[in-house]
């Protein structure tokens, strides 16, 4: 028994045997005709093509680049107003191209579209040939077996029909396809790697479809909350919110959440002092109508998960509580007001306290604000500076400046809560100097002529949180693993085909042929073939001479009879496209 591989392609007497190997589309190199409809059908022709289809998948990829790199409207108009400010060329030059606005560009959303419907081009033809050729049988054997890749024959005392037989039922074990065309058995196996294929591509077009419906269907929205406070998903609860396109408002899910508690440690010796070690806020909830509270944590990167919306925890920090009376000595302003932390390792925090319903000791409108400065473990002590050391609560020190006059609350122009407006403002002093106090807890600071006083309750501690409504992400997932899935099945699965031809020689002994043809190039073809021969040894066994000596086989010469035309199809089929990729 002899066996050869060979690389040989375009041979034309394989025939139908190399044809539809793959279900990419044949190239015709075909100019349009001049008009309309064919420059139309030729634009179609570019864009349904795979390459058109992978150069798109490009410079999608591309295009969120800036979106990563450059500040976004719809994330925070704060900093892109800034980047304005810091850029005169810059900032006009990328209004106008759509860089603070990605994903909602027009440009962006061509290729989004473009890629959508070259995807779709793609897929279309090759499911409906790749359901043509489940449906149909694996074509016959070429008349030169030779001529293919890897090949192997051997003489035989059995029976042409008793080797056919054999040959069917060992290839259906392998599962192969099989049915017998004249003297050979034609078999095909690896068609999941066509539907590997086609799984992949229509995996991308559900991402796509999943990204899509998750941005116009989203909303997000932020909030601060400070312990012992709550929030109910509605709305005017937010602190900001945005949404897409076709989110309305009146879909938001019916629940609500109470931070109990937040807790913080932090690592207190070695290199890594001041490290946080839990970060965990404890709440109540209640979701739908019925309203019944459950008591769940929330970390980072452990949502709460409630009607299909996901609360997230983003930060926390703290909240002086302080109780302010005016001049009269009515209590004006009572709570814990929330102060940015400046510094995020030590949590040096800065704010402001707003009083609009404050009066004068006669009774006179005095509208009073505090600009201050939070630090929870003081650490500037006899240097005059105000700065933390640690962020946990050891020794917590609150410093306030004092303001009358008018906040500018009353003009209706939206204003940071944040901020403190000083352009209608006067600053108290004391003796000529700009009056300021620095407090422990339980100490009261006193205004001038008067106004008033404000004292330092105590501290609690806040948390800012976000609640995203984001659909679609179901579906993003099951198209990632299908995408993968598909991949996998494309690169790992091979697509071959096998024959086995049985014959009488002239000598009456049959004489068995076993060739394969795979849809690229794959040394495990020939290892294959020669496994499936030696599984034919029992039912087909080498003969031997009269000596009891097995000859040596050798491969058949060409037949110059032979044409180069298929013994099982009428017209000629490119070999080709069992190469092709």
């Amino acid at each position: 028994m002899t066996a050869k591989t060979d690389t040989r392609e375009n041979e034309p007497d394989l025939g139908a045997a190399g044809s539809q190997l793959s279900t990419a589309p044949k190239e015709e190199l075909s100019l349009p005709s001049l008009g309309p409809i064919g420059w139309a059908r030729w634009f179609w022709r570019q864009l349904t093509s795979m390459r058109v289809a992978l150069i798109l998948l490009f410079l999608l990829s591309l295009g969120a680049v800036p979106g990563s790199l450059i500040p976004q409207t719809s994330i925070n108009p704060v900093k892109v107003d800034e980047f304005k400010k810091q850029h005169d060329i810059l900032g006009p030059l990328y209004d106008k191209l759509g860089m603070f606005h990605v994903y909602s560009s027009v440009w962006f959303s061509a290729i989004y579209l473009l890629l959508f419907i070259s995807l779709i081009g793609c897929i279309i033809p090759r499911t409906w040939q790749f359901v043509g050729q489940l449906r149909s049988r694996p074509p016959g054997a070429p008349r030169r077996l030779t001529r293919l890749p890897a090949y192997a024959t051997w003489r035989t005392t059995a029976e042409p029909e008793q080797v056919l037989e054999a040959a069917r039922r060992t290839l259906k074990k392998r599962r192969f396809r099989t049915h017998v065309v004249g003297s050979a058995v034609a078999s095909e196996k690896g068609y999941l790697r066509e539907a590997g294929n086609l799984l992949f591509h229509i995996a991308l077009i559900v991402m796509l479809v999943a990204f899509a419906v998750g941005q116009l269907w989203k909303s997000e929205g932020g909030k601060l909350i400070a312990e012992g406070d709550g929030f109910s998903n509605s709305l005017t609860q937010f602190d900001d919110f945005k949404s897409g396109s076709f989110f309305d408002t009146d879909d938001l899910a019916p629940f609500g959440f109470q931070l109990d508690k937040f807790v913080a440690t932090y690592e207190r010796s070695g290199p890594q002092t001041g490290t946080p070690r839990v970060f965990r806020a404890d709440v109540t909830y209640f979701s739908g109508a019925d309203g019944k509270e459950h008591k769940t944590s929330i970390k980072v990167n452990e949502p709460l998960d409630i009607g299909g919306d996901r609360v997230y925890l983003l930060s926390h920090g703290y909240a002086p509580e302080v109780t302010v009376k005016d001049g009269t000595g009515k209590v004006v302003y009572e709570g814990a007001v929330p102060f940015l932390p400046q510094d995020q390792k030590n949590f040096t925090s800065s704010g402001v306290v707003k009083v609009p319903g404050a009066k004068t000791k006669d009774g006179k409108k005095n509208q009073l604000g505090f600009q201050g400065f939070f630090v929870p473990t003081f650490g500037g002590k006899g240097s005059g500076s105000m700065f933390s050391v640690f962020p946990a609560l050891d020794n917590p020190r609150l410093t306030l400046t004092a303001y009358h006059g008018d906040l500018g609350v009353d003009s209706g122009l939206p204003q940071n809560v944040y901020q403190l407006e000083t352009k209608n403002l006067k600053q108290y002093k004391k003796d000529g100097a700009p009056f300021a106090q620095m407090m422990e807890q339980g100490q009261t600071m006193k205004l001038p002529n008067g106004d008033g006083s404000i004292r330092f309750d105590g501290v609690k501690q806040w948390a800012s949180f976000t609640i995203s409504h984001q659909p679609g992400n179901e579906l993003a997932l099951g198209g990632a693993v299908a995408a993968l899935l598909g991949l996998a099945a494309s690169l790992f699965i091979q697509r071959r085909r096998v024959w086995v031809r049985a014959e009488p020689g002239p000598d009456g002994v049959t004489v068995v042929e076993i060739a394969g043809l795979g849809r690229s190039e794959s040394p495990k073809l020939p290892e294959e073939l020669a496994d499936l021969a030696y599984a034919l040894q029992p039912d087909a066994p080498q003969a031997v001479d009269e000596d009891g000596e097995k000859p040596a086989s050798t491969s058949p010469a060409p037949d110059s009879e032979d044409s180069a035309e298929p013994s099982d199809s009428a017209g000629n089929a490119d070999p080709s496209e069992g190469a092709r990729a």
